[in-house]
């Protein structure tokens, strides 16, 4: 597995000058105290306006429960009464005194009787007609007979069936003329102006709602000889609405109104009611709202609901009333007080709110209590902080419970007393390397002073070695010990050489130029020489590798220390790989060259840098040529990877910036 050694980012050094802005804080519990505000309230606020809202739907649909319920009570009485007058009617006809009318013709003393029983049972008429339909003996208008009711509908059904009927039908204003004057008069009712109700031309109505039932009148032998039939007329009758709210609202009052009513309509206008106007009249010809009076009227179907009643907001339900054909005559109604509802509902609410603003208060308590034991173990570790970020590294945070804060406490106290070890390492550390940089200053001027003075006389010996070793012959026995000066003397020189080159490194000459074009220059100088005859030289140059601004001379003795270095590695035998390529960010080129030599140990991977460290025999090298390439990739503000595996080879990594060097290079330019 390869190993990377250095990765240094070369010339990337920017310097910035950084202001230190003090901004608003908010303290730690105070943020806490708000998040659980914010929670508490907002789910309490949820909470409360949907328990509110659950609980208003509740007692209306309570209340319009209870309307349903009351509207069937209601009816029930309604009923009630039409049978009463059935059983009176149809009672009243079995009697022979009406046979005897039918038969033999009736004289006072049966007329008194029948106003007696009209009178004592509270009908409004009633009429004996004969086995055709003709009135042979009115009650309530003794002094008109002889008018033909066949046509009526229920003495028709009668006449038709020979059994007993009772149901709601309408008179006309003639018709109860006929009947009784003062029926006529009582069913006349003045239209009142009523807000959403169905506009009317009319100001009056004069027909009248007639509860109604007629019987058959039968001789001994069975055989119809007569229709008794009787009604109550409920127009301006408050008997039976009377009787609804006794019986079904019980009387009861709130804030001194009938907490329920009834109503008993005609088409649309009530004619029977016990709603009240504000001068406390009953609202006798106000009218039903358009609303209700399309679907209880015209589609038959009951109405429930919240609707305004004359003066007030009323819970109320409505019905349609119809005859023996099925035909909507009437509108009953009852309806409860809806303030009463409403002011449960508001009370409910406000208890209801009232608990809700009570925990959240009580909740708030806890999270201040909660915030505090959370706060002020922060604010000591903040305390802290600031003492450690001011170089006091004896600081101690006390642990005061036992959870993460108590332990980040412990972490915090421990992080200090190894900073503060890591500190007096450092600084021993850094007392050691400016004594040793110090001393490799002083050795670095002594060495180049040294090699610069020894450079003349050591060119001497080699000029010189070298001329005696061409005048030697081969047999001279001297030419061994001469042949020994000239490579030592080369040696010395080289050492000076080097020693010069890396003590005084010149600044880069950049200019823009081709990389590809440098490394086939490079293989070109090498590829001829002995070490290289059986190494494998692999080229992947990319094509279309952008121009750089470098010092090709000194990237040249770059690639060609790394590629000499690699020959070595592999002892003449191996292959070579040379590719180029950009980066991925696209701001810098690389150049990977790869041996299959034998690789570099794990200890050594930190040192190939180092000045004078070589691992290649005596003579074979000073150790100066990497450390010289580190610094000439340094100054073109580049870096070196250094990736290695023992006996699998090494590759190394040159990066050169792009955009940074031509910057540099336009810098120059102008200055």
């Amino acid at each position: 597995m390869a190993s990377v050694v250095r990765s240094n980012q070369i010339g990337q050094t920017e310097k910035s000058n950084t202001g230190i802005r003090r901004k608003f804080t908010v303290p730690i519990a105070t943020r806490l105290v708000a998040s659980f505000l914010v929670i508490i309230v907002g789910g309490n606020l949820i909470f409360t306006i949907a328990g509110i809202s659950l609980i208003g739907n509740r007692i209306v649909s309570e209340a319009q429960e209870r309307v349903r319920t009351d509207l069937n009570s209601a009816r029930e009485i309604y009923l009630g009464e039409l049978r009463h007058v059935s059983d009176v009617v149809r009672m009243t006809a079995y009697r022979p005194i009406i046979s005897e009318a039918l038969l033999s013709g009736y004289d006072d003393t049966i007329l008194a009787d029948l106003m007696t029983v009209m009178n004592n049972e509270g009908l409004d008429i009633l009429t004996l007609t004969d086995a055709n339909g003709i009135v042979i003996l009115r009650a309530g208008n003794p002094e008109i007979l002889g008018d033909d009711q066949s046509e009526n509908a229920v003495v028709n059904a009668v006449l038709r069936g020979s059994f007993s009927v009772a149901t709601t039908v309408v008179f006309s204003s003639d018709e109860l003329s006929r009947e009784s004057y003062a029926l006529s008069e009582r069913a006349a009712i003045y239209l009142v102006d009523t807000p959403m109700a169905i506009p009317r031309i009319e100001t009056k109505k004069t027909s009248g709602l007639m509860l109604m039932a007629a019987a058959p009148a039968f001789d001994d032998q069975q055989n119809l000889i007569g229709v008794l039939y009787g009604g109550v007329l409920i127009n301006q009758n408050y008997e039976i609405v009377d009787r609804i709210k006794h019986t079904v609202f019980q009387g009861v009052e709130y804030e001194g109104k009938d907490i329920g009513t009834a109503t008993i309509f005609l088409d649309d206008v009530r004619i029977s009611t016990n709603v009240l106007n504000e001068d406390g009249s009953r609202a006798i010809g106000t009218r039903i709202s358009k609303e209700v009076y399309s679907q209880v009227a015209m589609n038959k179907e009951p109405w429930i609901g919240r609707a305004y009643v004359v003066n007030s907001w009323y819970i109320s339900a409505y019905e349609p009333i119809q005859n023996t054909d099925g035909d909507v005559v009437g509108i009953l109604y009852v309806g409860i007080l809806e303030k009463k509802y409403t002011d449960i509902r508001d009370r409910s609410a406000l208890v209801f709110l009232g608990i809700s603003l009570s925990g959240v208060i009580v909740s708030i308590m806890f999270a201040q209590l909660i915030s505090r034991s959370i706060s002020i173990p922060v604010n000591r570790l903040v305390s802290a902080s600031r003492e450690l970020a001011n170089g006091n590294l004896d600081v101690i945070v006390k642990k005061t419970s036992n959870d993460e804060l108590g332990e980040l406490s412990d972490a915090f106290t421990m992080m200090a007393a190894a900073m503060k070890e890591r500190d007096e390492k450092l600084k021993e550390f850094t007392r050691r390397k400016v004594m040793e940089s110090e001393r490799l200053v002083l050795i670095g001027q002594l060495a180049a002073n040294i090699a610069h003075e020894l450079n003349n006389p050591l060119q001497g010996i080699v000029t010189f070695s070298h001329l005696l070793l061409e005048k030697s012959s081969d047999d001279d026995p001297a030419r061994s010990n001469l042949q020994k000066i000239v490579t030592q003397a080369n040696r010395c020189r080289d050492i000076i050489r080097g020693l010069l080159d890396f003590s005084r490194q010149r600044k880069p000459d950049k200019t823009l130029s081709d990389v590809n074009s440098i490394l086939q220059e490079c293989i070109s100088l090498v590829e001829k020489q002995a070490s290289f005859l059986n190494i494998e030289i692999a080229l992947s140059l990319a094509p279309d590798l952008p121009r750089v601004i470098i010092d090709p001379s000194q990237i040249e003795r770059v690639f060609i220390n790394i590629i000499v270095n690699a020959a070595d590695a592999m002892d003449g035998v191996g292959r070579l790989t040379i590719e180029t390529r950009q980066d991925q960010t696209k701001e810098s080129i690389e150049i990977e060259i790869s041996d299959t030599g034998h690789g570099i140990s794990v200890e050594n991977l930190e040192k190939i840098f180092d000045p004078f460290f070589t691992t290649k025999e005596t003579g074979h090298g000073v150790g100066l040529g990497l450390a010289i390439s580190y610094g000439i990739v340094k100054e073109h503000k580049g870096t070196i990877l250094v990736e290695s595996e023992t006996n699998k080879g090494t590759t190394f990594i040159v990066k050169l910036p792009m955009t940074n060097m031509k910057v540099d290079v336009e810098n120059e330019q102008q200055i």
